[in-house]
C-alpha cells in the first residue's frame, strides 16, 4: 500500500556545493600558542627588573596626580624627606622616609608589571606587523601598481597570492584563499577565507598560503588590529572605565576625610601633652588612607585587559571588559556556538520489515558519494554504531555513482550484475520518495510516523530507498540533528548560578528551536530571528534594566552587536560586524563570549576583594599607631595596644613597613585575579567579607607583630 508522505525538505538539510579546497574550519586543531604571553609566571623576577626602570619614572608628580592616594603618599615622602635633612642623626626620621619612598615606588612597580606584561606582547606583535609592498589594483580592475603598504587607503583594491603578505585590515571581494593568521590569533591552522558571506574578513600582517584573491582595505594605515592591539596590550589606549572612576573618587573622599583628621589631631596632642612630630603623622596618614587598593587599582585594570588578549580578545574599551562583568543576558547563536554547526547522522530508524543494519548498510553506501558533512556523518555512524567497514568509491571500481546536487536532493550508488544489482538512494523526503513511485515502489504505511516524530524532536528525517529484485521500497529513516556540544549545558547551568539569563537565537523554526534550547538547557530562545527581531530583543532587555552581551560575524548582526552594551564581533566576520562591536575575537570562537562574562566578573571581584581587604588593613593599623601616640599621655590607651608592640617608634615604623610589604605581596594576585566561582551576589559578598575583609583584619596584626620583633631585636632599636 502506498502511503502519502508530507514533504519534510528543510532549507540547508544538505548543503548546495562542497568546497574544492581542504577541509577547513575555524574551530582550532591546530596548536595553540599565546602569541606574547610573558614567561616566567605571574611575578617573573626578570619582570621584576625590567619594570624597576618604569616605576621610578613614573615617579613625576604629573603621572602620580593620576592616583590621588599615591600622590598623596608621594608628597608625605618628600615632606618627611626635607625634615630627615634637617636632622641626620635621626634614625627614626630617616626609617620612616625610605619606607615611605619604597610604599610609593612599590605602588607604582605593581602598574609597571602589569604594563611591562603587555609590552612583552606587543614586541611579539610589532614582529608580525611587517613593511609589506602592496600590488594595488588600478581603476581599470586589470593593471597593478606596487605601492608601499603605507599609502593605502580605504577602499583599494589589492591582490594578494601565494606566499604574498595581506598589508592591510579588509574583506576578500573577490576568491578563496588559505590564510595563516598565526601571527595574530597563535592558531597554527590555516583558515580559510572567501568573498562574500561571513568568513571574508582578513587582516594585515598575515599570510596567504594559496590561490588569489582580490581584497578590499577597510581600515587606514595605522589603525590595523595589530594596531590596536598593540595600543591596548602597553596600556597605552587603556582608559579608565566608569566604575574604576567612582572608586578612585571614593578613595580620594576618603583620603582628604583622613587629612582632615590628622590635621585636626595634632591640636588635641598639643592639648594633651603629647605633642606628635610632623613625620609622625605623616606616618599616620599614610597607613590610615587606603594605599593598598590605591597602589594596585591601576595594575588590576590592565590585567584585566592583558587577560582577555591572552584569549585573543581585542577589547575596543575598558567600559566594554567592565560591563561583560555586570552582564545579565547572554543572546547567543545556535549554530556554530550552542551546536556544531553542521547536523550529524544520529540514529538509523528502519520502517516495518527492514532490519536496522539493512538500512544501515543501504545509507552508508548511498552516502559515499556524497561530500557534505550530512552524508560523511551517516558513513561514520554505520561504521561505529553497527560495526560496517567504511568502504570508499574505489572498491567499488564497476558502481556508478549518483553525486548529490542540489537539484536532486539525493545521493546514491546504482551497483552493477557481479555486484548483486541494486539502486540505493538516500536523500529529502519528497526527492527519495519521488524516486521509489517513479518506480512502482511502496512507501511503508510507519514512514509518515518516524518523519514527523523526527521532525517534531527538532530534527531532520532523510528518506533511503533501494530498488532490487524485490522492487523500489522505503528501508527507513536517517535521523539528523543538530548535535549540542558537550558541556553546553554544564556551562549554562554555571551562568545560571551566576545570575545570568541565556538566550538562544537561530533561525530554525520553532519547533526545532525548542527541541534544542531544552537539550541545551539555555533559558530561552528567539526563533526565525530576524535582524529587526535582535535589535527589539536587546531594547526590551535593556527597558528592564539590564545588560546585554550577543555575538555576531555577518553584516546583518551590526545593528544588534552596536545595540549590545557587550558586543562581541568574530575576527572571521565582515568588517560591519567588526566595527559595530565592542569587542573581537580573534580567534572567532563564538562560545569565548562566556568566558568573556567570566574575565568581566573576575575583573570585578578582584577589584572588590582588594578594596575590602584595604579598609579592613587601615582598621588594624589603628590599633598600632594611636596607642603608640597617645600611650605616654593617656596610661589607659595601652590597653589598645593589644599586639604588644615593643614601643612608640617601633609601632609606627612596624606598621609603615607592613603598609608597604602587602602592596607588593599582593601584586600577584591583582595581576592574576580572585579565582571566579558562579554564585550569587549575596553568597559572594559573604564570601568576600569572610576571606578579604576578615583576611584583611587579621593579616596586619600578625604582620606588623612580626615586623615589631625584628625592629625592636635591633641594637639601640629595641
Amino acid at each position: 500500500m502506498t502511503t502519502d508522505i508530507k514533504k519534510h525538505e528543510e532549507p540547508g538539510s544538505m548543503p548546495t556545493a562542497t568546497s574544492t579546497l581542504a577541509p577547513h574550519s575555524d574551530v582550532p586543531t591546530g596548536h595553540k600558542t599565546e602569541p606574547g604571553r610573558a614567561g616566567g609566571g605571574l611575578f617573573d623576577p626578570k619582570q621584576l627588573v625590567k619594570s624597576f626602570p618604569d616605576a621610578v619614572r613614573k615617579l613625576d608628580p604629573r603621572v602620580m596626580v593620576k592616583s590621588p592616594v599615591m600622590f598623596v603618599v608621594e608628597i608625605g615622602s618628600v615632606l618627611t624627606t626635607v625634615l630627615a635633612l634637617k636632622d641626620p642623626g635621626d634614625w627614626f626620621g630617616w626609617a620612616i622616609t625610605a619606607w615611605l619612598w619604597l610604599t610609593t615606588i612599590f605602588a607604582n612597580l605593581a602598574e609597571a608589571v602589569a604594563e611591562g606584561r603587555g609590552k612583552a606582547q606587543a614586541d611579539t606583535l610589532r614582529k608580525a606587523k611587517t613593511d609589506t609592498v602592496a600590488r594595488r589594483l588600478a581603476k581599470d580592475g586589470k593593471s597593478e601598481e606596487q605601492v608601499p603598504g603605507t599609502e593605502l587607503r580605504i577602499g583599494d583594491l589589492v591582490v594578494c597570492e601565494a606566499g604574498d603578505i595581506i598589508p592591510g585590515d579588509g574583506d576578500v571581494v573577490e576568491g578563496v584563499a588559505s590564510v595563516d593568521e598565526s601571527a595574530i590569533t597563535g592558531e597554527s591552522a590555516p583558515v580559510i577565507r572567501e568573498s562574500g558571506g561571513d568568513r571574508s574578513a582578513v587582516t594585515g600582517g598575515t599570510k596567504v598560503l594559496s590561490d588569489r584573491i582580490v581584497i578590499k582595505i577597510t581600515t587606514k594605515p595605522g589603525e590595523t588590529f595589530i594596531d590596536r592591539m598593540i595600543g591596548l596590550v602597553e596600556g597605552a589606549a587603556r582608559q579608565k572605565t566608569p566604575n574604576e572612576i567612582a572608586l578612585n573618587i571614593l578613595l580620594a573622599s576618603l583620603t582628604i576625610v583622613f587629612l582632615l583628621a590628622v590635621v585636626t589631631l595634632q591640636p588635641f596632642a598639643i592639648y594633651a601633652g603629647a605633642k606628635q612630630s610632623m613625620i609622625v603623622l605623616i606616618a599616620l596618614l599614610v597607613c590610615l588612607i587606603p594605599t593598598t587598593i590605591g597602589a594596585l587599582l591601576s595594575a588590576i585594570g590592565i590585567a584585566g585587559m592583558d587577560r582577555l588578549v591572552q584569549r585573543n580578545v581585542l577589547a575596543m574599551s575598558g567600559r566594554a571588559v567592565e560591563a561583560a562583568g555586570d552582564v545579565s543576558t547572554l543572546l547567543l547563536d545556535k549554530t556554530g556556538t550552542i551546536t556544531l554547526g553542521n547536523r550529524q547522522a544520529a540514529e538509523f530508524v528502519p520502517v516495518k520489515g527492514t532490519t536496522e543494519a539493512e538500512l544501515a548498510d543501504a545509507a552508508q553506501l548511498s552516502s559515499l558519494a556524497d561530500e557534505t558533512p550530512e552524508g560523511r556523518s551517516i558513513v561514520v555512524l554505520a561504521k561505529e554504531k553497527y560495526g560496517l567497514r567504511e568502504r570508499h568509491q574505489g572498491e567499488l571500481a564497476h558502481a556508478e555513482w549518483v553525486a548529490f546536487t542540489a537539484q536532486t536532493r539525493m545521493s546514491g550508488v546504482d551497483l552493477s550484475e557481479n555486484l548483486e544489482a541494486r539502486k540505493v538512494r538516500k536523500g529529502a523526503t519528497g526527492s527519495v520518495i519521488a524516486w521509489v513511485t517513479e518506480r512502482g515502489g511502496t512507501v511503508a504505511e510507519d514512514a509518515q510516523t518516524l518523519t514527523d516524530a523526527i521532525s517534531q524532536a527538532g530534527g531532520t528525517p532523510l528518506l533511503a530507498a533501494v530498488e532490487d529484485d524485490k522492487g523500489a521500497r522505503v528501508l527507513g529513516v536517517i535521523h539528523l540533528k543538530d548535535v549540542v556540544k558537550e558541556g553546553m549545558r554544564e556551562r549554562f547551568d554555571e551562568l545560571r548560578r551566576m545570575g545570568i539569563r541565556t538566550v538562544m537565537i537561530t533561525g530554525d523554526n520553532p519547533l526545532t528551536a525548542k527541541a534544542i534550547a531544552e537539550e541545551a538547557g539555555v533559558d530561552d530562545f528567539l526563533a526565525e530571528a530576524t535582524p529587526e527581531d535582535k535589535m527589539a530583543l536587546i531594547k526590551r532587555e535593556q527597558a528592564g534594566g539590564k545588560l546585554v552581551a550577543m555575538t555576531g560575524d555577518g553584516t546583518n548582526d551590526a545593528p544588534a552587536l552596536a545595540q549590545a552594551d557587550v558586543g562581541v564581533a568574530m575576527n572571521t566576520g565582515t568588517s560591519a560586524a567588526k566595527e559595530a562591536g565592542n569587542m573581537v575575537d580573534l580567534d572567532s570562537n563564538p562560545t569565548k563570549l562566556i568566558e568573556i562574562v567570566e574575565i568581566g566578573k573576575q575583573l570585578l571581584i578582584t577589584r572588590g576583594a582588594l578594596t575590602t581587604f584595604s579598609i579592613a588593613n587601615d582598621v588594624a593599623k589603628y590599633f598600632a599607631i594611636i596607642p603608640a601616640m597617645f600611650a605616654v599621655a593617656y596610661p589607659g590607651l595601652d590597653k589598645l595596644n593589644i599586639m604588644g608592640l615593643a614601643s612608640p617608634e617601633s609601632a609606627i615604623l612596624s606598621a609603615v613597613v607592613f603598609n608597604a610589604l602587602i602592596i607588593i605581596a599582593l601584586v600577584p594576585l591583582a595581576l592574576k585575579g580572585v579565582r571566579y566561582r558562579p554564585m550569587s551576589a549575596d553568597k559572594m559578598l559573604r564570601r568576600n567579607l569572610g576571606i578579604y575583609g576578615l583576611g584583611g583584619l587579621v593579616a596586619p596584626f600578625i604582620g606588623i607583630k612580626i615586623i615589631d620583633l625584628l625592629i625592636s631585636s635591633i641594637p639601640g632599636i629595641g
